[in-house]
């Protein structure tokens, strides 16, 4: 009889402060999944529970999970934001049953096992850095009862005796393709082809997490096939997280190529660094179905990129974002303030560079540092900072807190004078975009024109007060996107935009319009059938509704309009 093998609850906590957004850290981390994938190709019993995307209290919802499934070991993805949830929940868990094993991973355990096990003593191990064979390796041993050969496990850390003990790190995963696909046992949206990052950047911990800027690949066949099969379970827009994703030309062109071929209907944002695109690349990503990438710009002062360890020339910028536009791909750039040396003046450039670039997306971060990066350790070394921080419940330690040519006040105004400079300029960013005139790529530049519109007509613009000329700027952009291509998107905006002011004939004739292109399209005969309703005419808004009489938000219309008949 084959023995039943433990079970395995990996958990995402939640942060300490309340995120809004679901690209933020309310999805589960990518290596859950890998890890996940990993423990059920082995046979054990593995699932996953997301705290950060719960309204109710998380330690409440993870209590009654574990009571529920009675795990034999927990293992949490933890970083400093979520570190006290992930804290909370391991008491939880002992106190349920004092027996369940509790591990901790990720980039906060990594860096601060020292400190996480004396804030937590409900801690049985830690997992350094990537954590796929370890944390296998631990469950073998734990469910054989081999614990005397702990210390052969590479990359753990345990409590001995009251002291500390930590193994050496493991080899990394050479042949990242010999991992199990993740897409196998689970449906999300977050991929990437690459492990590490070889840049020198002063706030980030990943190069040193990863393995001190060494990077590893999948291969594009192996990550195209992950993309195809999450497409077939439904996922139909992707975020791939590389931290500079276009770095191995070839391979993102091989990938690029094998999505095109496969006719994949999807779309995808990805990250990037405005030293490593050029047209060739641009070009293939939009047609395979890319629409957004983002770029750390941090700032327009050459003194704070290099204090940042970004030392890109200012012109790289500038054509990075020209040529991504130029393609119809959204370029949005991230931005830092409250950096060492920043000033009203350093501040100022960075002004005059969105102003320059004209992004149609933007981040601003204030600076705040992390252990695992060089600006952390330089703080630490000079008695700025230390671990017994952690202590407190922050989430993370600003960096103007141990500045003192910086404080709160300066540095929120340096980053509402960003935020203006930018959302204030908004709608004239969106005009005189200069997009490739190449006929191959039309349908493309209209689908990028009616998604932006979109923005300033029903999405995040629309209602920020800081955006100027929302409605004429998205009729603007719907009427360019139509003059190159048929667009149901831009049909249905401009149509919406005519309803929205009781002009229901102006908007028939646009839809009728768009029904010569797209006479089956549910949304365009939903909106005819609308206007048609406003109008009086209940019969014939009836012979827009009837094809689609299967939806749940078309029956409402029927029975109106067969009321009215």
């Amino acid at each position: 009889m084959t023995k039943k093998r433990q079970k395995i609850l990996l958990v995402n906590p939640a942060c300490l402060d309340r995120r809004i957004s679901g690209e933020d850290a309310r999805i589960v981390p990518m290596g859950l999944f890998y890890i996940g994938a990993q423990l059920l190709e082995n046979g054990f019993e593995a699932a996953i529970l997301n705290l950060a995307d719960t309204e109710e209290d998380p330690v409440n919802v993870f209590s009654k999970a574990v009571e529920a499934r009675m795990p034999d070991v927990i293992g949490f993805s933890v970083m400093n934001p979520n570190r006290w949830n992930a804290i909370d929940c391991a008491k939880a868990a002992k106190k349920i049953n004092p027996d369940i094993v509790i591990v901790f991973g990720g980039p906060a355990p990594t860096f601060l096992f020292k400190h996480l096990f004396s804030a937590c003593p409900e801690i049985d191990f830690i997992i350094k850095g990537e954590g796929e064979t370890g944390f296998l390796e631990l469950l073998n041993r734990l469910e054989t009862g081999t614990r005397d050969s702990f210390e052969e496990i590479p990359s753990l850390v345990q409590k001995k005796d009251g002291t500390i003990v930590e193994t050496s790190l493991g080899t990394p995963i050479e042949d990242l393709d010999t991992l199990v696909h993740p897409s196998k046992y689970f449906k999300f949206q977050h991929l990437a082809m690459s492990r590490g990052c070889p840049g020198y950047c002063t706030f980030c911990g990943s190069p040193k997490f990863w393995g001190n800027r060494k990077v590893r690949f999948h291969s594009a066949e192996w990550f195209a096939h992950e993309m195809e099969a999450l497409a077939k379970k439904g996922v139909t827009h992707f975020y791939i997280s590389d931290d500079t994703f276009t770095m191995d030309k070839p391979r993102v062109l091989e990938f690029c190529r094998l999505i095109t071929e496969k006719g994949m209907n999807v779309t995808w944002n990805a990250i990037s660094r405005v030293d490593y695109v050029d047209a060739d690349i641009l070009l293939a990503m939009r047609t395979a179905g890319c629409i957004q990438i983002s770029y750390g710009v941090e700032s327009g002062s050459e003194k704070i990129r290099k204090t940042l360890g970004k030392p890109i020339d200012r012109e790289k910028i500038i054509a990075a974002f020209s040529m991504t536009r130029a393609c119809g791909i959204l370029a949005r750039a991230y931005f830092i303030y409250g950096s060492p040396g920043e000033t009203k003046d350093t501040i100022q450039e960075s002004i005059d560079l969105i102003r320059i670039i004209r992004p149609l997306s933007a981040i601003f971060y204030m600076l705040v540092i992390f252990p695992g990066t060089f600006l952390y350790q330089s703080a630490k070394e000079k008695k700025l900072v230390s671990d017994d921080f952690w202590h407190q419940r922050i989430e993370d330690v600003p960096w103007f807190e141990i500045d003192n040519t910086l404080d709160f006040k300066k540095v929120k105004a340096f980053g509402d004078a960003l935020r203006t400079a930018f959302y204030n300029n908004l709608d004239l960013f969106s005009q005189n975009l200069d997009l490739v005139d190449k006929k191959e790529l039309y349908a493309f530049h209209a689908d990028f024109l009616s998604r932006l519109a979109m923005t300033f007509s029903h999405g995040e613009y629309a209602a920020d007060p800081r955006v100027k000329n929302q409605s004429d700027t998205a009729a603007r952009l719907f009427e360019q996107a139509l003059s190159y291509a048929p667009d149901t998107r831009a049909f249905l905006g401009l149509a919406m935009q005519k309803q929205k002011i009781r002009d229901f004939d102006g908007a028939m004739a646009i839809l009728e319009k768009a029904m010569i292109d797209f006479p089956a399209h549910k949304d365009l005969n939903l909106c005819m059938g609308i206007c048609l309703m406003n109008k009086g005419r209940f019969k014939t808004a009836l012979t827009f509704f009837k094809p689609f009489k299967d939806f749940p938000d078309i029956r409402h219309y029927i029975q109106i309009c067969q009321k009215k008949s």
